[in-house]
């Protein structure tokens, strides 16, 4: 078994693949309790009442520890030898985690006051007192964006950084896209990927020297992937689509049954298949699946965004229309070869000629410029914690919590905990279901990871 800790897991996306490439979680730590309560449920043991969790959050942090998730920023970890030195007693395989490191700087190796700097430093100090074999850092594309022009990007700094801690680790940067690994989702991510020196050295393990960055597997070849990147598992064709992934989960069309959408929904079936424990008896079918409920004009709008993507209308068009940036004769210019009425997926009749149309576009018209109606045969845009702006192929309304974790490749028996959504406000201190499915890491990018971390480190199998 691999031996990890998973710092700043949030619901467990990234554990979840390195278990199924045959991890041991020995610890995970998350600030958050309802995304903290989403991996224990999961990953440990059922919490059938909030009381139950509440009195878990009770406990001290070392008997946390012990349980396998500790509810609490990484630095009181950092703070408690009673944790520290039992998890560097451990030799530990692997470290994994995605700490926010936009604004990281090397800088701040001289300002221990600088926020920008904190957790990834806090992430670096982890790593120099537990010495893993193995490092993985995850985090989001904006991380090589350079914040300052005397200064490399957070991503170069970070590489160089984790080359200096402890003992020095040999390390490989890659940027990485979900689907390239069998998650019906664009998601580009970039991670950093560290052997450690010694390891690198005796067995002749080296970085590439520049960034990797991943394909499909029949527009790349297998000698082009460093020793150092996970590699990826489907060609073009073999990618799944929103119609592999959820069109079993309502009443409407498609109906698929192709050989690519037997593979997807097997490999999403049951939280086993990953290497975790079996669900409760009495949990049925795939949960978290309840369809947000929407005022009547929102379904109007959400109506017209379908039938503008099947008659190839931009939906940037109502955003235009908004910002009076675009006349009525040019609106019914785009309308000179489209059938009339025009009818909704569901039946409902949105207009019965041109005319009519534009004015329901300019009822309906919004600033919001990124909304649009997503097709069942695309894979699904990056999901995010926020997922107003992706509207169903064939219903009116956005997705539910489970169709979103059917784009990230989450199990079906894995279950979400805490509130489904939550305020604005409350937005800052809470993470509720959809902001747990939009932070994770996809399981499918993961697995890969975990795979190759395990073969170069020799152990194995993996799954």
């Amino acid at each position: 078994m691999m031996k990890y800790v998973d710092l700043f897991s949030g619901c467990g996306g990234l554990s979840l693949g390195i278990e199924r490439a045959g991890g041991d979680l020995l610890l995970a730590v998350e600030k958050s309790d309802m995304a903290a309560r989403t991996l224990y449920h999961n990953f440990f043991e059922p919490i059938p009442e909030l009381s139950d969790w509440h009195a878990y959050l009770e406990r001290p942090l070392e008997l946390q520890a012990k349980h396998g998730v500790a509810v609490s920023e990484l630095g009181r970890i950092l703070e408690n030898d009673v944790i520290m030195d039992a998890l560097a007693a451990e030799n530990l395989d692997l470290v994994v985690g995605g700490p926010p490191c936009q604004g990281f700087s090397l800088a701040g190796r001289r300002n221990p006051d600088d926020v920008r700097n904190k957790l990834p430093w806090e992430y670096l100090a982890f790593v120099e007192r537990t010495s893993p074999k193995a490092v993985v850092i995850e985090n989001v594309v904006g991380m090589s964006h350079r914040f300052s022009t005397s200064e490399d990007s957070a991503f170069d700094q970070l590489q160089q950084a984790l080359r200096e801690t402890g003992q020095g680790y040999e390390v490989q940067g890659v940027a990485v896209n979900a689907v390239h690994y069998g998650a019906p989702q664009n998601r580009p991510r970039l991670m950093i990927i560290g052997l450690r020196s010694d390891i690198a050295e005796a067995k002749g393990v080296f970085s590439s020297g520049a960034v990797w960055r991943s394909s499909f597997t029949d527009e790349m070849t297998e000698s082009s992937v460093p020793p150092l990147a996970p590699r990826p598992v489907v060609t073009r064709e073999e990618a799944p689509t929103i119609a592999d992934a959820i069109a079993d989960l309502q009443s409407v069309l498609p109906e698929v049954h192709s050989a690519r959408t037997e593979e997807f929904r097997n490999q999403v079936r049951t939280k086993e298949t990953w290497g975790l424990p079996p669900a409760p008896p009495a949990q049925v079918g795939p949960g978290n699946q309840n369809p947000r409920r929407h005022a009547p004009r929102t379904q109007e709008r959400f109506r017209l965004y379908q039938w503008m993507r099947d008659n190839s209308i931009p939906p940037r068009l109502l955003t235009d229309m908004a910002r009076k940036m675009a006349t009525d004769d040019a609106v019914l210019e785009l309308m000179k070869n489209v059938r009339f009425p025009a009818v909704a997926l569901d039946g409902t009749t949105i207009a019965d000629d041109k005319h009519q149309i534009v004015n329901v576009m300019r009822r309906l018209a919004t600033k919001k410029h990124s909304q649009k109606a997503l097709n069942w045969n695309s894979q699904a845009p990056t999901v995010v914690t926020l997922p107003d702006d992706y509207v169903h192929p064939s219903v009116p309304r956005i997705f539910t919590v489970r169709e979103l974790a059917r784009f990230q490749g989450f199990p079906d028996d894995f279950e979400f905990q805490g509130k489904e959504t939550t305020g604005s406000l409350r937005r800052r201190v809470e993470v509720p279901q959809y902001s747990q499915v939009g932070n994770a890491v996809s399981p499918f990018l993961a697995h890969a990871v975990g795979r190759m971390i395990a073969e170069v480190l020799d152990i194995g199998p993996a799954d």
